[in-house]
C-alpha cells in the first residue's frame, strides 16, 4: 500500500539546472486530479503561502476506489511544511489510510544539524539530503533517498532519465522531459516498491504527470496552477 502514497542516485542529467523553494514564491496552488483505469477518484492539491523568507505548503488529497459498491481502499490526508530561505523547518502530517491512522512529526535540529523524525512507520534522525516526498517539488528528483510524507518512513531510490516529450494534458501540448523513479533496493515487496513514471516541464520546474502501475493504472495529473 506504500506504493499509492508516494513516493534516487540521481545521474544529474539536466534537472540539476531547475530553481529551488524560491521558485515558488509566486505559486498560490496546484492542482492535480488522481485517476485510475482513465477514471477520476480522487485529488490532490497544495496551497502556498509565502511571508518575507518563510514559505508554508498545506497539502490535501483523498482518493477512494469501489467495486460492487464495496471499498477496495481508501486514503485522506493532510500535510504542512514550512521552509525558511529554502531550508525545510518542519513538515507533519496526518493520514487515515483504510481506517488506518498514519503520521508524521519532522523538526530541523539545529544542534545535530539533521531532522528528526517521529512518525508511525520509522522514529529517529534523518540527513538533511532527504526531502519529503510530495509531488509539488522537483527536489524528489534530486536526492538519494526520500522521507514519506504518510508515514516518515527513510526510502533510497533510483531515478532515470528517459527522454524529452511531448504530452498533452486538459487539450495542451507540454514540451517535457520523462524520468523513470523506482526503488534502490529490489529486494522489496512488490506493494512496496517504487516504480513510477515522471514527466516535469523544466521551463516551469513544474511535474506535470505521474503514473504507475498497481491494482490498476495509476495518473497523477497537473489540472491547474496559479
Amino acid at each position: 500500500m506504500k506504493k499509492f502514497l508516494f513516493l534516487l542516485i540521481f545521474n544529474f542529467y539536466s534537472i540539476n539546472t531547475f530553481a529551488h523553494i524560491e521558485h515558488y514564491n509566486n505559486l498560490k496552488k496546484i492542482e492535480m486530479e488522481i485517476f485510475r483505469n482513465g477514471e477520476v477518484v480522487g485529488y490532490n492539491y497544495y496551497f502556498f503561502k509565502n511571508e518575507q523568507d518563510q514559505t508554508i505548503i498545506t497539502n490535501q488529497f483523498k482518493f477512494k476506489v469501489t467495486l460492487v459498491g464495496k471499498t477496495l481502499f481508501e486514503v485522506e490526508g493532510y500535510g504542512e511544511e514550512i521552509h525558511i530561505s529554502d531550508k525545510l523547518i518542519s513538515y507533519k502530517s496526518k493520514t487515515i489510510q483504510n481506517k488506518k491512522n498514519k503520521f508524521v512529526n519532522l523538526n530541523y535540529n539545529p544542534k545535530k544539524n539533521k531532522y528528526d523524525i517521529e512518525g508511525s512507520s520509522y522514529t529517529g534522525e534523518a540527513s538533511l539530503e532527504n526531502v519529503v516526498g510530495n509531488w509539488w517539488s522537483h527536489k524528489i528528483l534530486q536526492t538519494n533517498s526520500y522521507i514519506s510524507p504518510i508515514s516518515g518512513s527513510i526510502n533510497e531510490q533510483v531515478v532515470t532519465f528517459v527522454g524529452k516529450e511531448t504530452i498533452n494534458l486538459y487539450g495542451k501540448d507540454y514540451e517535457t522531459e520523462h524520468f523513470k523513479l523506482s526503488s534502490k533496493n529490489n529486494q522489496l515487496r512488490e506493494d512496496e516498491r517504487l516504480n513510477f513514471d515522471i514527466w516535469i516541464e523544466k521551463k516551469s520546474s513544474m511535474i506535470l504527470k505521474v503514473s504507475y502501475s498497481y491494482l490498476g493504472d495509476w495518473e497523477y495529473r497537473l489540472k491547474f496552477f496559479e
